[in-house]
């Protein structure tokens, strides 16, 4: 949220779009177990200092890595009835729960809590998403996404020349802007 924020104060135009990371993880997520990713685990030690060293916060789920598929639908379903700013409001709430707050975003008790807390009715979000009506919307951006080559998250695209993924500190963010910024001169 915090890159978002600085990205827009120097003049970006910042869009989110659905980007299913993990297609082949099941709608509850994996156990972190089973994925090696106990709290002591390399990923884990490399994932805390990163989001420190990025300014970042990073309160992993205990017991599993989420598929975010739902909430993904779920922001969509919301632009659908608000609005960009209605998505940006479930988007940022979303955001905040699963990194800062470690909420499990694979349960739709907590999903439809996080839409109602931003004026949204979380039993009609739900009903529209498990009536798989923002399934295409969410396919079709996510296949948008890999031929962009786009793997990780966030990504973000520059003037649609220059990709950076990934959470990055605020120099390589200001790195890709000098560079679009000078390509455009000349």
């Amino acid at each position: 949220r915090d890159r978002v924020r600085w990205l827009r104060e120097r003049g970006a135009t910042v869009e989110w779009l659905p980007f299913d990371l993990h297609p082949e993880y099941p709608d509850e997520g994996i156990e972190r177990a089973a994925l090696g990713l106990g709290p002591d685990s390399a990923h884990e030690r490399t994932m805390r200092r990163l989001a420190l060293e990025c300014d970042l916060p990073y309160a992993p789920h205990p017991r599993r890595v989420p598929r975010t598929r739902r909430a993904l639908e779920l922001a969509e379903w919301a632009r659908g009835v608000g609005g960009d700013a209605a998505h940006a409001l479930l988007h940022e709430r979303l955001m905040d729960a699963r990194w800062a707050e470690g909420v499990d975003l694979t349960d739709w008790d907590e999903l439809e809590r996080l839409a109602d807390e931003v004026g949204l009715d979380g039993a009609e979000g739900r009903a529209a998403v498990e009536g798989g009506l923002m399934r295409e919307s969410v396919d079709r951006s996510t296949l948008a996404a890999h031929r962009s080559g786009i793997a990780a998250v966030p990504a973000f695209v520059f003037n649609e020349e220059l990709l950076v993924s990934g959470a990055v500190p605020y120099e390589m963010l200001q790195t890709a802007l000098d560079r679009v910024a000078s390509s455009g001169e000349g």
